[in-house]
């Protein structure tokens, strides 16, 4: 019998945007195995080094966003982040398209941020 409630569809087609399916590539062998490397050569939260912080990364991070392909997956480049910065900056900065950090001249450090678009 096929499930035709509407709300049910709904919920299910929500759950798996939220989950697309090389989430499962993360429960691999073959990926742990990639991060606990990554974070032995790299201990330190990269993003924090940046601004001269020394932070212990937890988080292995690929730098540049895979969207499933499993080459960029498996063979991009690695870094290493804490939480804090994986999923702050790094998701702001990813879903926006530029980064929120602000320089100590009070203006957006980021070339890309809206204030510096020509109108």
């Amino acid at each position: 019998m096929l499930d035709r409630d509407p709300l049910r569809i709904s919920l299910r087609e929500q759950l798996s945007k939220r989950h697309p399916p090389w989430n499962a590539w993360y429960d691999t062998a073959r990926w742990q195995r990639r991060a606990r490397h990554q974070l032995q050569v790299e201990p330190f939260c990269r993003a924090c080094a940046g601004r001269g912080d020394v932070t212990v990364a937890c988080v292995v991070d690929h730098i540049e966003r895979h969207k499933g392909d499993q080459r960029k997956f498996w063979f991009g480049a690695l870094q290493s982040l804490c939480f804090d910065c994986h999923n702050g900056e790094k998701r702001f900065e990813e879903n926006r398209g530029f980064s929120n950090r602000i320089g100590p001249d009070g203006m957006p450090v980021d070339k890309r941020h809206p204030i510096y678009q020509d109108k």
